[in-house]
């Protein structure tokens, strides 16, 4: 900018050497007359040829000097309107002495108006175009009252544009002849850094911030919370998020993700923050909180907003939030620590069977240190034949006969002993590690049913088997089943393999999808803890499934609640319309005994036949067993 500026100058200066060397020329000329009388004696032709030869030299060098500037004055002027920015020459009474045809360009000022030189003029119609006229006033005060100072503020253009000025003084002999200015449009330079800006700090996806503004918001607001409110973060896990990019992909998962950022955002208050904290989490700043009132009615709404479901495309997408929520001071003075309960409660929230929120208390540190040595553990308990296999009968309500047998899985920890499985199956679900384990299970089962065929006598006995949320959705789970079969050698109509409700319609159509594989090959279906999820109706008829699961929480008070019998009664009449047998779960009085069989419940399971045993116990029973009618029984009034 500095080279350019001092060309302009050099050119401006051209027009003045041109006039001074003329002026020389003629005072030279003059110097060289005769002043007195001593040459009168020369011959007067000779005096008069030499000053005609001498003038006509001093002419043709003033000619060529002449020329050589007008050179340069093209080269400077060439110069002056190839440059990039836009220049204005004022001199020192505030008239335009010069300009180049990007000024006119950047500042859309009439040529006319530049042209008759005032400067005063095109100020005042420059200055309107402005974001804040009066600003840039003061700044030019400044200027005129200190010309040597350098203002370093951008112009600001009404229409969003961007200039960065450079004012130079001019001097001659300590004396100010005017000034130069050069403007340079960086809009597009500023629009290119704050994207990056923007970007640095924002997700991609979603358009929310990320967890690097999300923690510089939260470092702020604990320097804003008063002593009269609390403040509180919640963080955010989509509910088997993983499922939903495996199988319909990345480009479904991308849209829930957006959908759900708009979802949780409509579901707070107007000072409320979500940032997207990665994957499939979210993060979220209250920063008044008078009550744990508050929170409660915040988290209802973001519960019912879910509920609504997603259309995406050509689906419908039923996905459950769950999170973990700390308080500040209780839970913490700092952003970190907060954030850290945060998530330690949103664990315990997922280990507690997801779909809620939960508040972060002292107890869950210990309990996550816990569950951090359980899932440490938990890789290399397959290897070292920690898991066990139980068993627990499925009786025939009128004959009283054993006609399957359902396989539980258990895990003998060799410090913390027996792990029960609402503890470790999560964990197992989280870490991938449930696939090696539910192939393990299958093929356990599998194996120890057609061993129970052979040896005792047992040709009609099943194996029940359950499917985790995970497998059910592996693209090779029919494979894996045919090859367990066949290694086993157990005929497929004797395996039935167990889903639950809320995974069969979590994706319908992959369920459908399946579910027909499956039965095409032969193997029994049933639908476990049926009447617990959200199923409709209308696609259960559309299932090949062969049972329903009644859960054992209708079949808990069934003697002594009415509208546990009405469910129940509804959920039986069900199966039959649709050609399908029941089983009731969680059987252990025979008050529930008397009470399914009148409403033709044919097949039961639960304590009061037997306790799940394991694999030498099973044996032992179903050796021992004889198959006896079970004696007619009434419901107690």
């Amino acid at each position: 900018m500095m080279i350019l500026m001092i060309g302009v100058i050099t050119g401006v200066g051209i027009q003045l050497i041109s006039l001074s060397i003329w002026n020389f020329l003629v005072t030279k000329f003059s110097k060289n007359q005769p002043k007195n009388q001593e040459n009168d004696n020369l011959n007067f032709t000779e005096s008069e040829e030499y000053l005609s030869i001498k003038l006509e030299k001093e002419i043709s060098e003033c000619q060529r000097i002449q020329t050589e500037l007008e050179k340069i004055m093209l080269l400077q002027k060439a110069t002056l309107e190839s440059a990039t920015d836009a220049i204005l020459i004022v001199d020192s009474l505030d008239k335009i002495v010069g300009f180049n045809k990007k000024f006119l360009e950047m500042w859309g000022i009439p040529e006319l108006i530049i042209t008759s030189g005032n400067y005063k003029q095109v100020l005042r119609i420059a200055i309107k175009k402005l974001d804040n006229p009066r600003h840039y006033l003061s700044l030019l005060r400044k200027l005129k009252q200190n010309p040597d100072i350098q203002i370093s503020d951008n112009i600001l253009f009404k229409d969003g544009r961007i200039f960065s000025p450079y004012y130079q003084q001019q001097y001659r002999d300590k004396k100010n002849i005017g000034q130069v200015l050069i403007f340079r449009d960086i809009t597009a330079e500023k629009l290119a850094s704050s994207t990056i800006h923007y970007q640095a700090l924002h997700d991609l996806l979603t358009n929310l911030p990320n967890r690097v503004l999300f923690k510089n918001l939260l470092i702020d607001a604990l320097t804003k919370v008063s002593h009269n409110h609390s403040l509180g973060v919640c963080f955010l896990d989509l509910d088997r998020f993983k499922k939903i990019n495996d199988s319909l992909g990345h480009s479904i998962g991308d849209k829930l993700l957006q959908m759900v950022a708009q979802c949780i955002k409509q579901s707070l208050r107007s000072d409320d923050i979500v940032a997207r904290w990665g994957g499939d989490e979210f993060i979220i700043l209250l920063p008044e909180i008078s009550e744990m009132h508050d929170i409660d009615v915040i988290q209802k709404r973001i519960f019912a907003a879910f509920k609504q479901g997603f259309k995406i495309d050509n689906y419908h997408l039923n996905i459950s939030p769950s999170i973990g929520i700390a308080l500040y001071p209780q839970h913490g003075e700092d952003g970190e620590t907060l954030i850290k309960n945060a998530e330690a409660a949103l664990s315990r929230v997922k280990l507690q069977g997801r779909n809620s929120y939960q508040v972060y208390h002292a107890a869950i540190n210990s309990q996550a240190t816990e569950l951090f040595i359980l899932e440490n553990s938990l890789h290399n308990a397959l290897e070292r034949q920690e898991f066990k296999v139980y068993y627990q009968p499925q009786v025939n309500s009128s004959t009283g006969e054993i006609t399957k047998m359902e396989a539980l899985l258990r895990w003998q920890h060799p410090e913390l002993g027996l792990i029960p499985p609402a503890t470790f199956i999560p964990i197992a679900e989280e870490t991938g590690l449930i696939l090696p384990i539910s192939e393990w299970v299958l093929k356990t089962a599998c194996l120890q049913n057609k061993t129970w065929q052979q040896k005792l006598n047992l040709s009609s006995l099943s194996v029940a088997v359950n499917l985790s949320a995970r497998q059910f959705q592996q693209p090779n789970l029919v494979g894996m089943v045919e090859q367990v079969l066949s290694e086993t050698k157990l005929a497929h109509r004797y395996l039935e393999l167990e889903i639950t409700e809320t995974v069969a319609m979590q994706d319908v159509e992959l369920t459908q999808k399946i579910l027909k594989e499956l039965d095409e090959i032969g193997v029994t279906i049933s639908i476990d803890d049926f009447g617990t999820g959200y199923s409709s109706l209308s696609y259960l008829k559309d299932f090949p499934i062969h049972s329903l699961k009644i859960d054992q929480s209708f079949v808990r008070d069934l003697a002594n609640k009415d509208h546990q019998t009405a469910i129940t009664t509804a959920i039986i009449s069900l199966a039959h319309g649709l050609n399908l047998s029941v089983v009731a779960e969680g059987v252990e009085t025979e008050e529930q005994l008397n009470a399914l069989r009148i409403l033709q419940c044919e097949i039961m399971q639960g304590y009061f036949f037997s306790h799940p045993l394991s694999a030498e116990e099973a044996t032992r029973m179903l050796t021992a067993y004889q198959p006896h009618s079970l004696k007619n029984s009434y419901l107690v009034a």
